[in-house]
């Protein structure tokens, strides 16, 4: 892996692997499950759905209630547990940002808190891929950064993490450029056990003729 802040988000997630999701439990406000709610009603029963990011799986569970479902995660410790505690889903351990997939091969794409681990000047590149792998019409549900930050190395729950982001109006102009129409977008601020995070919330859709289940 020649890239080190890959290398920062790997062993960030590796260790925060037994204690990340009571982490995650003691957030305040935390949207995550009513978008999902909104993408899952605009889904068939047996959807192929990409969960990028997907952690140790607690939203990719709540997916493969419904759907078929694929998670990715940089973290081989994440990937372990998410295996575990979802034997319904499939799961692979790679850099999404550099994932190659068949083109249209996924009714919908989910990315909750993820994105902002990516370099943002990979963001654009990222956003083409997630639309060639979805089918047209297919949809995109992700959590991104709303006020913008340039590359940041430091100190988060205890372990060195890599964040990277655009601010609200220059990811949906992004989304836009790559083919998306956007259906949803809303600014959300949170509370974290160290204090207010804000994310912008987008649900988007890839041009082209609607699937079946609009």
């Amino acid at each position: 892996m020649s890239d080190e802040r890959l290398r920062v988000v790997e062993a960030g997630y590796d260790a925060l692997a037994p204690r990340f999701v009571a982490w995650a439990n003691a957030v305040e406000g935390d949207p995550w499950e009513c978008f999902l709610a909104e993408l899952a009603s605009r889904l068939d029963d047996g959807s192929r759905v990409l969960d990028l990011g997907c952690g140790s799986g607690v939203k990719t569970k709540r997916l493969a209630e419904r759907f078929d479902v694929l998670g990715v995660d940089l973290s081989e410790e994440q990937i372990r547990l998410a295996r575990r505690n979802v034997p319904k889903a499939s799961f692979r351990r790679a850099d999404f940002a550099g994932l190659e997939l068949p083109e249209s091969s996924f009714d919908a794409v989910t990315a909750f808190y993820s994105i902002s681990h990516v370099p943002r000047e990979k963001h654009a590149a990222l956003f083409a891929s997630i639309a060639r792998w979805l089918t047209p019409g297919g949809l995109f549900l992700a959590s991104l950064g709303a006020r913008g930050s340039e590359d940041w190395t430091g100190e988060w729950l205890g372990v060195e993490m890599f964040f990277s982001s655009h601010d609200a109006g220059t990811n949906c102009r992004l989304l836009r450029e790559s083919g998306f129409e956007l259906l949803l977008d809303e600014v959300v601020t949170m509370r974290e056990p160290e204090g207010e995070a804000t994310f912008l919330w987008l649900l988007a859709r890839r041009l082209g003729a609607r699937s079946a289940h609009g």
